[in-house]
């Protein structure tokens, strides 16, 4: 057994690194009884330093959960268990007193598709059974972390408490971690975040699978909002398992927002600078797969423009005393999708990840780089690929090399177009507000919402093909409201009220919301539109609607562009318009039945009346096309 000791009546597992005694009660109470329950060997309050991160990448490496790729500047690879690998929607709960504060009743009962609620009996129940001694034989961390600027009035503190070395080293990347939050923190409200892969030693069960431990059986991630606490167990990867990012970021911020009259968002930022050097903020929500992280570090093919990034997946947005929307990037670093990510489709976000990056379930390269599905890299003379399987790979094979859901976890300071204001405690002004999804036929190129509480509409019927980012299998057009399925904190009808209420703040300035579909085909499957770059294209005509200097002209589903005002000027391929911008009655009239079945099946009786207008009124203009 190791050594323990006795302070203050409490008897402590062994600390490696910090002083109990230093912090604040509440923190000291949450620890406390964390270790009461799930019994750790050993505990590491971290500082986040650079000689801390060396130590625990070594001692990771030692371990084989991670290796050093000798191609790059302190780049890591990490290959988990196959039955760990996305984020699992059906095991991620909320626990309320009551059903209807989390999720609506959908019609006729069943389960919803806007969140998983847990009785509080059910998760007594379900935690009794997993934590109890579940960090046995291993060290618990302490994670004191930001999620947001240190300081600024935006930003909120939480505290992950993990037997994981690999989220430490993750959470370092993706947060402001270290000893500089307990000074902020005082004595102060923090989110309480526990996390156990559960797997306490010495193992009961087989070997460890690429000597990544986890517990997929037991896999269970609880979210209890009242008591701003998240409790993770059995899985090691991502979004289960870095508890600040949806756990936190989106889950139990969106219900704070709530409770405090701001918003939290599975949004990115960006910086637009036009060739007057006039600049705006704008936001966007896109699901998985949909260019979210492309869109965010954007290289625009016009002369002149600049597109800057502020952050490439969530936003925290509150109005100032002067009525501007602010938004903050409460992440300090991206944890995205590798395949499809290539020179061309986002060479800022290759030339970010060149360094200082942890790789999870890519391709290995016999020279010690990374590989991926899309990369568009041509691979040297007798360089071979190791699949994230660990296993010799070859194209014929007719598996991927990596997994579709593999990961980059790179620092956001790293990105060549970072913002110079992406940490500004203040935030920036957000001015437009684009919703999205990836949508084969039907849905035009871009169009603008007729006013606020019908861009809200918009946000609440975003419709997308699933993504491998989560459990879903096959390329089935799913509801995705706000890019925030998986994602929401609180009922979803709830939700919509607190969008619409915005409206009703005295002297806000509504940001105008528009909607993009990249993805529409033609009938022999080819996209319509080139994408990437050229999406400056796009962002240029609302920057002009912005301003109001771009023409629009009114269609069934929101201002389309006029003739001439999408600027295609030096674009190298012919773009068919008409194709873009077709609406079809057939198509919109399917749309406006599935719509209508989704609000009455899935939010039922908590739907606002708002957004049942908002379907009589599109209704009615599509049947008049």
């Amino acid at each position: 057994m190791p050594p323990q000791h006795q302070s203050q009546n409490k008897l402590y597992p062994q600390v490696l690194q910090g002083d109990m005694g230093s912090l604040s009660p509440a923190l000291r109470e949450f620890i406390e009884s964390s270790m009461s329950l799930c019994q750790p060997d050993s505990l590491h309050i971290c500082d986040g330093s650079e000689e801390e991160n060396n130590a625990i990448l070594a001692q990771l490496q030692d371990q084989g959960m991670i290796k050093k790729l000798t191609k790059y500047e302190n780049c890591w690879l990490a290959r988990t268990d196959p039955c760990d690998v996305a984020r699992v929607e059906s095991r991620t709960v909320i626990v309320t007193q009551n059903k209807c504060e989390t999720v609506p009743s959908p019609l006729g009962g069943g389960i919803s598709q806007l969140g998983r609620w847990m009785s509080e009996n059910e998760w007594a129940n379900a935690m009794n059974e997993r934590f109890p001694g579940c960090m046995k034989g291993r060290t618990m961390y302490v994670i004191p972390f930001s999620m947001g600027p240190v300081g600024s009035p935006l930003s909120k503190i939480g505290v992950e408490l993990t037997d994981s070395a690999y989220v430490v080293v993750s959470m370092r990347v993706m947060t402001r971690m270290g000893k500089s939050i307990l000074n902020v923190l005082g004595n102060g409200d923090f989110v309480r975040c526990l996390h156990s892969v559960g797997c306490p030693l010495p193992l009961k069960t087989e070997p460890l699978v690429n000597n990544w431990p986890c517990n997929p059986e037991l896999t269970l991630i609880a979210h209890i909002p009242n008591q701003r606490k998240i409790m993770s167990f059995g899985s090691g990867y991502g979004g289960n398992s870095l508890l600040g990012k949806k756990c936190f970021a989106l889950r139990i911020a969106s219900r704070i927002a709530k409770e405090e009259g701001w918003l939290a968002e599975h949004m990115l930022i960006l910086g637009i600078t036009d060739t007057a050097g006039q600049k705006k903020y704008i936001a966007a929500a896109f699901p998985s797969a949909c260019g979210k992280t492309n869109l965010a570090m954007l290289r625009p093919t016009l002369p002149g423009w600049k597109v800057e990034c502020v952050g490439d997946d969530i936003a925290w947005m509150k109005f100032d005393k002067e009525g501007n929307l602010r938004a903050i990037n409460p992440e300090n670093g991206f944890f995205g999708v590798a395949p499809g990510t290539s020179t061309k489709s986002n060479p800022n976000a290759i030339e970010t990840i060149c360094r200082n990056t942890i790789f999870t379930n890519v391709a290995e390269t016999s020279d010690g780089g990374v590989y991926w599905e899309g990369m568009d890299q041509k691979l040297p003379e007798g360089v071979t690929i190791t699949s994230w399987k660990n296993k010799p790979w070859i194209p014929k094979d007719g598996e991927p090399s990596a997994h579709p859901n593999s990961r980059f976890c790179t620092p956001a300071c790293q990105c060549p177009i970072i913002d110079p204001q992406w940490e500004s405690p203040e935030g920036v002004p957000i001015e437009a507000i684009i919703f999205g999804g990836r949508r084969p036929e039907g849905v035009p190129l871009v169009y603008e919402s007729f006013n606020w509480a019908h861009g809200v509409f918009v946000g609440a019927t975003m419709r997308s093909e699933a993504t491998a980012a989560a459990e879903h299998k096959n390329k089935v057009i799913m509801h995705d409201p706000f890019a925030m399925r998986p994602f929401f904190g609180y009922n979803f009808g709830h939700y919509l009220n607190h969008w619409l209420s915005m409206e009703q703040r005295p002297n806000s300035k509504l940001p105008k919301i528009f909607h993009v579909n990249w993805f529409r085909k033609n009938s022999s499957g080819k996209f319509l539109w080139p994408g990437y770059g050229e999406n400056i294209r796009v962002l240029e005509w609302m920057f002009r609607r912005l301003n109001g200097e771009a023409g629009v002209m009114p269609s069934a589903v929101g201002y389309l562009p006029t003739t001439g005002s999408l600027n295609l000027s030096g674009l190298k391929e012919h773009v068919s318009l008409d194709e873009l911008f077709e609406i079809s009655r057939d198509f919109w009239e399917k749309e406006v039945q599935d719509i209508r079945k989704y609000f009455d099946q899935e939010v039922n009786k908590d739907l606002p009346t708002e957004m049942d207008r908002q379907l009589e009124m599109l209704t009615q203009r599509v049947r008049e096309l």
